[in-house]
């Protein structure tokens, strides 16, 4: 279990405890501390319904865009909400999805637009489709004109702040997570991206020279299986990409331009059994510490993430990764058991203590059966 998720999930009572998440994030994103604490909203979305101008209380977007402030969103059952328009998240929310399935799919997604301060966890957003300019309720509770959108499952416009974190994203006709126009201080951890061409992308377009200065960090996510590129591509900024798990790519798995520097470390890569079996293209500033299975040429040029003292992590040898990202992506977590394990052989990684074990469980969605696994927490 990897330093975030044994954060909150060691806490049999952590429904109860759900603000206790925001100070599990690490990376850029740093503790998301300001969006809990005195004058929290708890706000529950029992709507799964859209009106992108005039919101419904009840509904994901009422307590997205229209309510200021710090709300923390949760949901009262399963749902599927299919979005009319782009949901524009405001300052200081945070969209908790844990213990219910809950899918965006199926046109608009979100969009992180001039905001700060945003927690994404636990969601299923895929299927996502290209919209129209038009009108929509902004991230400051007024309604507002938007322009033209890609089909991103997220996209992040001049924000800062901003923890994505164990969602699974998919099949979106654009890309699965954009990081634009002067956006920093970004971490994405534990996410599953999956069946995409396009998947990540950190920096606006060549001639965008605010990026320079983006800083992103990308770990414990897993990505693959049918993923094609960008995973990330990055131009101008910096990025730290630790801890991840690599299923395959056709293309390439990390790429770059316009001088960007990304240091890649104890990642694991498993190479496609065909077609390219690049790892990394068009570098000039690159570092790889500690990586598996990468063929790539090694530039030691790039600067430490130098993190602060509340945005550091340990990270862990490349060995533990299938380990460290087993529960990325969505997942329900049903109940904690009591569990001890005399052994580390299970998951290859330094047996450093035992803690209580948990259940994940995942819905088949053909026999809407839930198939549960039993997992030994490590300190």
């Amino acid at each position: 279990m990897n330093v975030i998720d044994k954060c909150w999930r060691s806490d049999p009572e952590w429904r109860k405890h759900r603000p206790q998440l925001a100070t599990c994030s690490v990376g850029y994103a740093g503790k998301m501390t300001k969006n809990i604490g005195n004058g929290l909203i708890h706000y529950k979305v029992t709507d799964a319904s859209d009106d992108p101008i005039n919101p419904k209380l009840g509904t994901l977007r009422y307590g997205a865009s229209v309510i200021q402030g710090k709300v923390w969103i949760t949901f009262q059952r399963d749902m599927l909400i299919k979005l009319a328009r782009p949901l524009l998240i405001s300052s200081f929310t945070t969209i908790d999805g844990r213990g219910t399935d809950v899918h965006i799919a199926h046109n608009a997604c979100l969009m992180i637009f001039k905001a700060t301060d945003i927690i994404i966890h636990g969601l299923r957003i895929h299927h996502c489709k290209p919209q129209a300019p038009g009108m929509v309720m902004g991230p400051n509770g007024k309604v507002m004109p938007l322009g033209q959108v890609d089909g991103d499952a997220i996209r992040l416009v001049t924000a800062s702040n901003i923890w994505i974190d164990h969602n699974t994203l998919y099949n979106c006709q654009d890309g699965l997570l954009d990081v634009t126009r002067g956006t920093t201080n970004v971490t994405a951890s534990n996410n599953w991206f999956r069946s995409q061409n396009k998947v990540m992308l950190l920096g606006h377009d060549d001639g965008f020279v605010r990026d320079q200065n983006m800083k992103v960090t990308v770990v414990y996510n897993h990505f693959g299986p049918n993923c094609n590129q960008r995973m990330p591509r990055i131009r101008f900024g910096y990025a730290h990409v630790a801890n991840n798990l690599y299923r395959g790519w056709v293309q390439y798995a990390i790429g770059g331009s316009m001088e960007p520097s990304l240091k890649s470390e104890a990642n694991l890569f498993i190479a496609p059994s065909s077609g390219s079996k690049e790892v990394v293209i068009n570098f000039y500033n690159f570092i790889s510490i500690s990586d598996m299975e990468k063929r790539a040429t090694k530039d030691g040029h790039v600067r430490k993430p130098n993190y602060t003292e509340e945005q550091v992590f340990e990270v862990a040898d490349a060995k533990c990764v299938r380990s460290l990202t087993r529960a990325a992506g969505w997942r329900i977590v049903r109940r904690v058991y009591e569990i001890h394990h005399e052994s580390s052989r299970l998951i290859g990684c330094p047996l450093k203590g035992v803690m209580p074990g948990y259940v994940l469980c995942r819905r088949l969605r053909s026999t809407m059966v839930d198939l549960c696994i039993i997992h030994i927490l490590f300190s």
